[in-house]
């Protein structure tokens, strides 16, 4: 009787959860790329000086206008429009803005023109907010153009040279005259210093205006790399620039003051220093100090260099070193009396340290097996430091405050999941953006000492109602013990998941160093393909193996110098367990990853033949040695140093072993990881005499999209997937009583 009860229950569950799903709509490739699930944010968000307001860019659709709003934090109210877009001609929109630094001034950003990744032209115009006038900055596109202090001028790259406009007069001094393209850049980064170390601007005002510090890069020696772009013309043109790949020449940097007074340029000499890259210079509160960090070849060390340009004297502050690498970041800050705030793994997770101006360690602030993932600043008024970590699981993070003393931590923010922090200027107020894999961002005022909600200012529900109509599955997050480690795994099984089936298995990673991927966050673009593909039979796994990061330090770099070796290890290792489940067909397991996943992906497939059937590998790497120096090199050293760790775990050297069916795509116009890759990946794949798909998009860079580049891209890999692993299949089970 009970048997019976319990098939019945059974079935009835069955039936009412088959009606509803079936009234569910399945997602769809042309939704998905056509911002069909797009989100609501607080679009270039700043906090005013005063401390009690806010601004805001929004654009109106409709009458295609841009306007930057404020608003009072406390209240929501809009305060005022401090600019519309209906008052530039010909301009339907800005891009973005910054205010001065006494807010008497905007710069708006127009008419962007994309160089690199981070970096691009643009048309700029400097807008007085009590007169309301308006000013075109130059009538040519100039990159990272920045307000003095005061307010009274910009500075600016202009054709590898750099410039000032005096805003009060309107004239232009050109600040350096030997900038030539390719050979030498003034103010702005190189390649591979705004790929690697993530920034574009490599000049800072001093705190009085008087000076301007800036890097200087000749690349006279180091090796040219050339895409055609074949466009709409008759005949394709070439981009032709300085890529240093790995082992090869880098640019010779040097560092510079100028001085406003005077007209004239000095040298800082930083030669006695790890000074064969310049990843950071600032300014510190003493209009005199300026603070330079400087690294070796190798970056596994970093010496923080104080320079007094008044006396000409340069200072060693503090160095830090770590037997494999020392991440540059952007967390060092400066406090009232010019002690410093600095980040560190020192103790094998990253940490809070509070120095003295003199380098002098006054105190570690936070300790843990836990990772602090963002500082957001002092306040001076309770002495509180305010920071984002993974106190609460390393695939959550959280907002909290403490004492520079290390003590009295509180949390403030209280929702599991995804919290990131905007502070006003005055550390009265944070907006908190929270979201995790079941809600889209919801943005709350909260108050920074308490952390007591004030209300909520914008949410996404009406995308989450909408998405109420759709197949979605839970993204089930656990671990897999493989190769002697617990790795964070997520998991999308189709919503009507039957343990009694099998299933084909897709497995998505990127792998790459300090990444992470398995995170209780929002929805990206590939989380909305995963669930179209669950839709449609496949399970979809996830896991972050070794060299990912937010783990500490010992699991991020374990895999120096051999880059491809423990991570595929740790792939075809979940595989294999994971093949034994009894509703994975451990003959139907695929993988796919776009550029380091790409190349992850090659790799698994060709030295786990015998675990998948299939792979995608998008924008791969096929060797380190393809790659740049910046990057490769903290992770691996040299070519020259390190042969074998470069051709050993590269997929080129695997091609032989390969049995499974394999899908190659890439960019023709890729400038970071350069489309060489791919051929000669294609050749060896070809003297192999193995049978492989391959697809190149002209004229796409790494991002491989524009129009329905995306849609066909994302159609012909939903298409292999289906023909490679097929669908869910009846497995033979054994009902026992």
């Amino acid at each position: 009787m009970k048997r019976l009860l319990s098939l019945t229950v059974l079935a009835f569950f069955i039936t009412t959860f088959s009606t509803l799903t079936a009234q569910q709509k399945d997602i769809s490739l042309e939704e998905i790329w056509g911002r069909e699930f797009h989100t609501e944010r607080l679009d270039v968000l700043r906090s005013l000086k005063n401390g009690k307001e806010y601004s805001v860019l929004n654009y109106n659709k409709a009458q295609s206008v841009s306007t930057i709003d404020v608003f009072d934090y406390k209240s929501g109210e809009k305060v005022r429009t401090l600019f519309s877009s209906s008052e530039l001609e010909d301009v339907p929109y800005i891009i973005s803005y910054e205010f001065s630094g006494d807010e008497s001034k905007l710069l708006l950003s127009t008419k962007i023109e994309q160089v690199f990744r981070r970096s691009a032209l643009g048309t700029y115009y400097v807008y007085d907010v009590t007169s309301k006038s308006l000013t075109l900055l130059t009538d040519y596109k100039v990159q990272e153009p920045t307000f003095s202090p005061d307010g009274s001028k910009v500075a600016y790259g202009y054709k590898n040279n750099l410039y000032y406009k005096d805003l009060n007069s309107g004239k232009v001094i050109q600040v350096t005259t030997d900038g030539v393209k390719n050979k030498i850049i003034n103010g702005i980064t190189d390649w591979v210093y705004e790929e690697e170390f993530a920034f574009v601007r490599a000049f800072d005002w001093s705190k009085d205006g008087t000076h301007l510090a800036f890097i200087r890069f000749d690349e006279t020696e180091v090796p040219e790399f050339s895409m055609d772009i074949y466009g709409k013309e008759l005949y394709q043109t070439q981009t032709v620039f300085k890529y240093p790949k790995a082992g090869e020449a880098n640019a010779d940097v040097s560092l510079h003051l100028y001085d406003l007074n005077s007209g004239t340029i000095s040298n800082v000499d930083v030669s006695l220093f790890n000074s064969y890259y310049i990843p950071r210079i600032k300014w510190t509160n003493d209009n005199n100090i300026l603070s330079v960090q400087l690294t070796n070849r190798h970056q596994d060390v970093i010496d923080l260099v104080f320079v007094d340009v008044k006396n000409n004297i340069s200072e060693l502050i503090l160095q830090e070193r770590d037997d494999a690498y020392v991440d540059v970041t952007d967390n060092l800050a400066f406090l009232n009396d010019n002690s410093f705030i600095w980040t560190s793994e020192k103790d094998g997770w990253n940490h809070i340290y509070h120095y003295s101006k003199k380098g002098t360690l006054i105190n570690q602030v936070t300790k843990g097996d836990w990772e602090v993932t963002n500082y957001y600043g002092f306040d001076p008024l309770t002495a509180r430091i305010y920071y984002q970590s993974t106190e609460n699981g390393n695939i959550n993070r959280d907002v909290y405050s403490v004492s520079n003393t290390g003590k009295n931590k509180v949390r403030l923010t209280h929702k599991l999941g995804n919290n990131s922090a905007a502070f006003s200027s005055d550390y009265t107020y944070f907006i908190n953006t929270f979201s995790d894999t079941e809600t889209p961002y919801e943005f709350t005022l909260i108050e920074a000492l308490t952390g007591n909600s004030v209300r909520e200012i914008k949410n996404n529900n009406a995308l989450k109602d909408k998405l109420s109509n759709y197949k979605l599955s839970p993204k089930e997050f656990s671990t897999i013990h493989v190769n002697g480690y617990d790795l964070n795994m997520y998991t999308i099984k189709p919503l009507d998941f039957d343990p009694n089936k099998r299933y084909p298995l897709l497995m998505y990673q990127y792998s790459g160093p300090g990444s992470q991927q398995v995170a209780n966050r929002w929805n990206s673009s590939n989380d909305y393909w995963h669930q179209m593909l669950a839709q449609q039979g496949y399970i979809i796994v996830c896991v972050d193996g070794r060299g990912t990061g937010l783990k500490g330090r010992d699991f991020k770099k374990m895999t120096q110098k051999e880059l491809g070796k423990y991570e595929v290890e740790d792939q075809i290792s979940v595989a294999q367990e994971l093949g034994k489940l009894p509703y994975i067909d451990a003959s139907r397991i695929g993988i796919w990853g776009w550029s380091y996943g790409g190349f992850m992906s090659s790799n698994c497939l060709f030295q786990g033949a015998d675990t998948f059937a299939m792979a995608i590998a998008v924008a791969p790497v096929s060797s380190w040695r393809f790659y740049d120096t910046i990057y490769t090199e903290r992770y691996m050293q040299t070519p020259q140093e390190n042969a074998s760790g470069y051709d050993n775990n590269s997929p080129i050297t695997h091609v032989d072993k390969m049995k499974g069916d394999f899908m190659l795509v890439h960019g023709s116009a890729d400038d970071n990881v350069h489309a060489q890759n791919t051929w000669r990946l294609v050749e060896a794949l070809v003297q192999a005499n193995k049978d492989f798909d391959w697809l190149v998009y002209p004229d796409k860079n790494h991002g491989i999209y524009g129009g329905n580049t995306r849609l066909h891209l994302y159609n012909k890999m939903t298409n292999f997937i289906k023909e490679s692993l097929g669908k869910p299949t009846n497995a033979l089970t054994e009902i026992k009583d």
